[in-house]
């Protein structure tokens, strides 16, 4: 029956990472309801394998990570740009929801293929709009939403998590 649950669990959460992905690019918002769908799936998983990935001291502990190393970055930005607004409370909520997932080392591996994954998509749309009007817009009022990049981060963390090349023959 835990095999179950914690199935549906993983199932869950990866269907609400993929919502909050088209989510943020449609509207550059992470709802709390889905933000928090994904904390508790996260936690509802950890508790349905018995804490059989991490000790449930690291659930808080990779939260708190996640959250608070984006929470710093944005406080950092916002003082840096004198503006309310670099990096969306959505981002470090939705970060602090992978780090009960991921742990404090997974969820700084998310954090890292999240700002790769932004970066490519921001460059990208870069040269989607060079390749349009054969200009670039100022680089200083550019935006995109961080969202869909830690998303990505997000999952490419889970499956080296809990898919290792190891059960594979790989490694």
């Amino acid at each position: 029956m835990l095999e179950i649950i914690s199935i549906l669990c993983l199932l869950i959460g990866a269907g609400l990472l993929i919502a909050l992905i088209v989510i943020d690019l449609r509207t550059l918002l992470l709802p709390n309801v889905l933000v928090l769908g994904l904390a508790l799936a996260g936690f509802m998983f950890h508790a349905s394998t018995l804490f059989y990935y991490m000790p449930a001291s690291d659930l808080a502990l990779g939260g708190f990570i996640g959250g608070g190393v984006l929470y710093l970055i944005r406080a950092a930005g916002n003082a840096l740009y004198k503006t309310d607004d670099t990096l969306g409370l959505g981002d470090v909520k939705l970060m602090a929801a992978g780090g009960l997932w991921l742990g404090p080392y997974f969820v700084l591996i998310a954090l890292m293929a999240g700002a790769v994954a932004g970066l490519a998509h921001g460059l990208i749309l870069i040269a989607r709009q060079w390749m349009k009007t054969r200009k670039i817009e100022s680089l200083a009022r550019f935006s995109l939403p961080a969202g869909p990049g830690f998303a990505a981060g997000l999952f490419i963390a889970a499956l080296a998590k809990f898919f290792p090349l190891t059960h594979l023959g790989l490694s």
